[in-house]
């Protein structure tokens, strides 16, 4: 097998390619008139809780499910609970 068809193989260019990966923890429905009116301190609600799954995306691609967690430095951060199987390509 040739190493240069592997996805992680050293060889590969590809694989040293920085990409975007966009979290989503939920989405909020509001109507226009309540977002005019929105200011400083205004709560949005979302349609998750804070325990509930969050969503990993490369584009409109979905990869992923995690859960966020804070690090030791106390950085926002997400352990994966699932991976998407990406084989085919994203």
């Amino acid at each position: 097998m040739d190493n240069a068809a592997t996805p992680d193989a050293p060889g590969n260019p590809f694989t040293q390619v920085p990409i975007e990966i966009t979290i989503s923890v939920g989405r909020a429905r509001p109507l226009i008139r309540d977002l005019l009116r929105m200011k400083r301190e205004t709560v949005l609600p979302l349609d998750r809780r804070v325990e509930d799954p969050v969503e990993l995306f490369v584009g409109d691609k979905l990869i992923a499910r995690g859960e966020l967690i804070e690090t030791e430095g106390g950085q926002l951060a997400v352990r994966l609970t699932e991976v998407i199987d990406l084989q085919n390509g994203l």
